[in-house]
């Protein structure tokens, strides 16, 4: 069932979960400018969210030889492994793509991109660590909003596979 906070506003994320009817929770949070420079918008969204921060995860864009922009998606205290990243799609190298690439591939803002609803569909890969919660939660396409669902789902809407891409 689709549980939705009030005031949640309406994001292209959203709108590809609902055409999807898969079911999720929308969660609001004031986000605090300041939170880029110092704990990082994903252990902002932990914080506000009052989860475990390994089970809230962040969208990261890379560069891989021979692919071209790809979607890493990993729990917010990890980092992305390029290597493993581009090993995950078959290629050598990645390299991690600028934030205006990543904005206007996704359509999103750096800080709330979502890994749903992107402008254009990115080979997309998530860390395998998903799989140990019931539901993860990623950004809803907007800082301060984020959505809880299942990993299936997650994989299914982003045409996703699952590898060790996160390193601490």
């Amino acid at each position: 069932m689709v549980k939705k906070t009030a005031h949640a506003p309406a994001t292209p994320a959203t709108t590809a979960l609902d055409r999807a009817r898969v079911d999720y929770t929308t969660h609001t949070y004031e986000h605090d400018p300041a939170a880029a420079q110092g704990v990082g918008y994903g252990l902002e969204a932990a914080h506000a969210l009052g989860v475990d921060p390994q089970q809230v995860f962040k969208t990261l864009l890379a560069h891989v030889e021979g692919t071209g922009l790809v979607v890493g998606i990993v729990p917010v205290t990890s980092h992305l492994d390029l290597k493993a990243l581009a090993q995950a799609v078959g290629g050598k190298r990645a390299t991690m793509a600028t934030p205006q690439q990543a904005q206007r591939s996704s359509g999103y803002m750096v800080g709330g991109i979502s890994p749903l609803g992107q402008r254009k569909p990115l080979p997309t890969v998530v860390d395998a660590s998903a799989n140990s919660y019931a539901t993860v939660y990623v950004s809803g396409g907007r800082r301060g909003f984020d959505l809880g669902l299942a990993p299936a789902d997650l994989l299914t809407l982003t045409s996703g596979t699952t590898a060790v891409i996160a390193s601490a």
